[in-house]
Parts: structure tokens; sequence; C-alpha cells
């Protein structure tokens, strides 16, 4: 998948702004709603959030240091996914019809003591990520890798790391406000 460079982080930042957005919307809701399952497997609302802070306490700091420290500063026009990355990136896409993927136990928050700063944490983070995607227009989305979560054996490009982790954040933020809205009508 070829795509301009320029759109590609463009569309990465309208839907971090979305998330970001709909995070601040979650910050109102009482806190008994956002600890409320839909039953006891299913995940609360802050803990779809606290899973989306995991990911990004290891994908934050990696993705800063790639772009800190890569000799490719000249971004290209064209970003170039491949097949990995596109595997990756489809595969944590939110669809209408999501289908369950298990999840490792380390970045599983069932059960987990959560409050109001589990979404002030991924405000944050959100933040950090629109920083990011600013900073890497100067940078080689192509040539510059990251390690991925599950090894850093494995690297992604850090135009597909960043199409990973921001559809991934995406995916658990719409779960979450499908959540909220079963709950509520309970």
């Amino acid at each position: 998948m070829a795509l301009a460079t320029k759109e590609l982080l463009q569309d990465l930042l309208e839907i971090t702004r979305a998330n970001l957005n709909s995070a601040e919307q979650l910050k109102q809701q009482p806190i008994t709603i956002l600890n409320e399952r839909q039953n006891p497997e299913s995940w609360s609302v802050l803990e779809c959030i606290e899973h989306l802070n995991r990911y990004g306490d290891f994908y934050l700091p990696e993705i800063t240091e790639k772009i800190t420290n890569t000799y490719y500063k000249q971004s290209t026009t064209i970003f170039k996914s491949n097949w990995l990355g596109k595997y990756f990136s489809k595969s944590v896409a939110y669809k209408k019809n999501l289908y369950k993927m298990k999840t490792f136990k380390s970045m599983n928050p069932i059960n987990s003591n959560l409050d109001i700063a589990t979404i002030d944490k991924f405000i944050e983070q959100q933040h950090r990520v629109i920083a990011l995607l600013n900073k890497s227009k100067h940078v080689n989305l192509d040539k510059t890798k990251t390690a991925i979560s599950i090894s850093k054996l494995i690297t992604l490009k850090l135009g597909d790391t960043f199409r990973v982790l921001i559809f991934h954040n995406e995916r658990h933020v719409k779960q979450a406000l499908n959540t909220l809205n079963a709950v509520r009508t309970k």
C-alpha cells in the first residue's frame, strides 16, 4: 500500500484527535459507570482505556527514541507499507463487526483497580502521539524502524507502527464508547 506521507500523517492525526475528544467525553461520566461491565468476561470502559495505556507505555518511548536517533531525517513523499505492517494494522483496526482477539496477560487489565487517572493518562498519551506525529514529518517513515510490543526482534516501519498504535487506540476507544452505551441502558 502506497500513500502520500503527508496524507497518512494527517489521517492519523485526525483519528488521534477523535480518540482524544472521546476520552474527554468519557471523563465526564460517573466512575461507577466507567467501571461497570456488560458481563463478567468483558472489559469496563476504564479497562478498555487501561489496555491502551499499557500499549502506549511501550510504544511512546520506542517511537520517541527512534525519531530522536534516526539517521533518516529526510521524509519521503510516499509511504509504502510492507506486508507485515499491513497485516498488523489491519488486524487491530476498528471494524463494525469486530472479532475478539486474545490479548497478552500483561496487557489484559481485567479486574484492575482503576479510577479517572486512567483516562487522564490516556489523554496525556494522545497529546504525546500528536507531538510525535508532528515530529515524524521530518524523518523517513519507511527507513526508520521500531520494535513491536510482542517481540523486540520484529521491527516495523515507523509509518506502520503509527498505524498499528493509532488504529488499535481507535478500536478500543470505540469499544469503550459501546460499553458505555450498553451499561447506561441496562
